[in-house]
């Protein structure tokens, strides 16, 4: 039997604050670690994901960031707009963000969709990145059957948020199924149960229609035109795309370079949280 853990005991020793940011016109929420003197980390969750996907690793940055994970737009708790979601509109809320906390420069970390983001975001704005991470991003891919499998668990977890539907959707994140504790399906069921949910995902599904898609692909020239500096960070059990994937990724940002992960599935910073905090860490702080 597998240890029992849950979200608070992940953060029952971390100095930690929860609460809202009225970033322009979107309530964000967040969690937060750190403090204001240290430089800005915002940490970037997957689609239909939450600042949740990041409790193991905010102690270990908070020592050394004023460190945010937020919900996006359409997902946790945070605003739910009720329009299609593409990448320039998650980008708007990061702009938002940063400037309503005051910081004119951040370090962006970003998983899934939040790579996506994040890349994005460091190819239209050099002038406000420190160094990024990349972690088992999207926006490179356009694999109909990676899209078909995560619209149908979504979807269906959206419409009947269950605790299989929702403990379905997060086992697909994991190398080891096991990993998906009764307290982390607690937690997604509670987001997926608000009134405005089955909306909301709709919403941040679009991404998954192949046309919406294309538009807001990430193009070779586009990676080529990153100038910070990039960590991409893979899985050798990624339900994505192969490690070869995010070799390539890699190669083609100027300043970028690779760290494989083993034994761990679409988040590597909760599955394999030490060694993940080690890489991680030791890119951002230029060790």
């Amino acid at each position: 039997m597998a240890e029992f853990t849950s979200v608070w005991s992940d953060l029952n020793q971390v100095k930690f604050s929860q609460g809202f940011l009225q970033a322009g016109p979107y309530r964000t929420r967040y969690l937060h670690t750190g403090d204001d003197s240290k430089p800005l980390l915002l940490l970037l969750h997957g689609i239909t994901g939450h600042a949740e996907a990041y409790v193991r690793n905010l102690q270990a940055h908070g020592q050394h960031f004023n460190t945010y994970a937020i919900d996006f737009i359409g997902h946790g708790y945070s605003a739910k707009p009720e329009h299609p979601l593409e990448i320039e509109h998650y980008i708007d809320q990061i702009r938002q963000v940063m400037e309503t906390l005051g910081a004119p420069t951040a370090y962006i970390s970003g998983e899934s969709l939040g790579g996506w983001v994040t890349a994005r975001f460091a190819q239209l704005y050099p002038e406000k990145v420190e160094r990024i991470a990349l972690n088992t991003m999207g926006g490179t891919m356009a694999n109909p059957k990676v899209m078909e499998r995560l619209l149908t668990l979504s979807t269906e977890a959206a419409n009947d948020p269950s605790w299989e539907r929702v403990k379905a959707r997060l086992e697909w994140l994991m190398a080891d199924p096991a990993m998906v504790t009764d307290d982390l399906i607690k937690t997604r069921q509670q987001i997926f149960q608000q009134p405005d949910w089955k909306m909301a995902c709709q919403m941040n599904m679009a991404l998954q229609d192949l046309e919406t898609r294309k538009r807001n692909m990430l193009s070779d020239d586009d990676l080529r035109a990153i100038k910070a500096e990039a960590l991409v960070i893979w899985t050798t059990k990624d339900p994505s795309g192969p490690v070869d994937e995010g070799r390539r990724i890699a190669d083609l940002i100027p300043n970028g370079r690779l760290a494989v992960i083993e034994n761990a599935g679409h988040w590597p910073q909760y599955e394999q949280t030490a060694e993940f905090n080690r890489i991680h860490l030791d890119f951002l702080l230029g060790r």
